[in-house]
């Protein structure tokens, strides 16, 4: 399979809205999970069955990209259906129901609640630290707290100093002992149960989010000695402008990753808690292949945002680039021919999508558009670009072959995926692009709404314009 990164080793459509009953959704979200997973091509040495086996039921979005290229907005704004420019939801310490613009946002779930239907869940939906009670019917472990702690050792674990959060290693426990195994669990009873109504039922999966501690067995599922690390340039940020020189932080996470030999480490970790995601996973389709559900319902999977692991001299997400912005899309349900998609959609779309295809009324004023016509023919004409934004004022939109970034001082980038799918080639400044940059700064919202309020380490707020 061709792969986008190159690594240096050691349409028939989803039930229609006119159908009745109204088909349930399984919505199944994953905190952190790049394009790694073998349906779409990413590292070599994914191990990921579980994944491929939904990719072959699915229609598969393989240029799939994400609000916000961090957890509280991307979320946040998926689920209201409005971008972070509309609501100045940038950041992840602004609770988001405090933004003017979703003090009363009726979310995805809110919307089917009012049109019939039941809305449970459990894990990581929202953002950890905001999460939205009135979203809910019932949540566990409970509508304030959205996932089981998981166990973490005594002390750090990856031979690094000080890593904080940013740590890694096996743990000797079983999987029964994770917060996410415990999720499914909760969700697998669920799915058993005979429902009244139709349901709306989501799934949360935190891992592959920092800490990388998981059980050791899928540590072994990926040998440190045969690990591949991802083919990096040292001069990529020579023709980055300075926003973007700032946001990779190279003399941060990479620095203290190559200076202390840890990059395979890294990989592996990040590898073996992506096994452990594939098998929390595989869980949920067993026991919902035997459910009741099975017969009508639609299964949205997706990840929040992608992840670096090295690329552009960066770790972590928080930057506009590929490695940050691509996520994870799959469609499943009654009816749906498997299928690859390429057109570039995005999370916005998610809310629109959802609710033509349970049939109820069109939300209006909702940033997204629905999938509906690329769900029928994955081929279809689609012109929009998926827009992504990384606070304010800074902005990228993918098409399907080029990558346009303007920051808040007008400092721009541009990639051609055609030839340059790595972006390792900032070609803004030459004068044959500018056409495709005016084509694609179209696309650029008109207004980026101040920041709403900010939550300090005290509880207390401030405001940031």
């Amino acid at each position: 399979m061709l792969t986008r990164r190159s690594f240096l080793s050691s349409a028939a459509a989803l039930p229609l809205a006119a159908q009745s009953p109204k088909p349930n959704v399984l919505f199944v979200a994953i905190d952190d999970l790049n394009d790694w997973i073998s349906p779409l091509g990413g590292h070599p040495q994914a191990r990921t069955p579980n994944f491929d086996r939904l990719a072959k039921r699915s229609v598969v979005f393989t240029n799939a990209h994400c609000n916000a290229p961090l957890c509280n907005p991307s979320r946040a704004s998926l689920m209201a259906g409005l971008y972070p420019s509309t609501t100045g939801v940038y950041d992840n310490n602004q609770p988001w129901r405090q933004a003017e613009k979703l003090r009363d946002a009726v979310t995805l779930p809110q919307h089917l609640r009012a049109h019939g239907y039941r809305a449970m869940g459990s894990g990581k939906t929202y953002h950890d630290a905001f999460p939205d009670p009135q979203s809910w019917d019932e949540y566990w472990p409970s509508k304030n707290k959205q996932k089981p702690a998981d166990p973490h050792p005594d002390q750090p674990m990856n031979g690094m100093p000080n890593p904080g959060n940013f740590d890694w290693g096996p743990l000797d426990i079983p999987d029964s002992k994770m917060g996410d195994s415990q999720v499914v669990d909760w969700t697998i009873e669920q799915m058993a149960k005979p429902q009244s109504q139709p349901l709306f039922l989501a799934c949360g999966i935190s891992k592959p989010h920092l800490p990388w501690h998981v059980p050791s067995k899928y540590f072994d599922m990926h040998p440190l000695d045969g690990i591949a690390v991802p083919e990096i340039r040292k001069d990529d940020l020579d023709d980055v402008p300075p926003i973007g020189r700032k946001f990779a932080g190279a003399q941060g996470d990479h620095a203290k990753v190559t200076e202390f030999g840890k990059w395979k480490n890294g990989v592996q970790a990040y590898l073996a808690a992506i096994s452990y995601c594939d098998a929390q996973l595989g869980r949920v389709l067993d026991a919902f292949e035997k459910s009741p559900m099975y017969a009508n319902t639609n299964l949205v999977l997706w990840s929040d945002h992608g992840w670096h692991l090295g690329e552009k001299l960066h770790w972590r997400k928080f930057t506009l680039w590929e490695e940050s912005t691509r996520n994870v899309l799959m469609m499943a349900g009654p009816g749906v021919k498997p299928a690859r998609c390429a057109r570039t959609v995005s999370l916005i779309d998610l809310y629109p999508t959802i609710a033509e295809q349970c049939g109820v009324p069109k939300k209006e004023g909702l940033d997204g558009v629905s999938l509906t016509p690329l769900l029928r023919n994955p081929g279809a004409a689609w012109d929009r670009p998926a827009l992504c934004t990384y606070f304010r004022g800074n902005h990228a939109l993918r098409d399907e072959r080029w990558r346009y970034i303007r920051y808040n001082d007008g400092t721009e980038e541009l990639y051609d995926h055609r030839v340059d799918p790595q972006e390792w080639t900032n070609v803004a400044a030459k004068p044959e692009h500018s056409a495709v940059k005016e084509r694609l700064a179209k696309w650029l919202p008109k207004t980026d709404t101040p920041d709403s309020p900010h939550q300090r380490a005290g509880g207390g707020q401030k405001k940031n314009a």
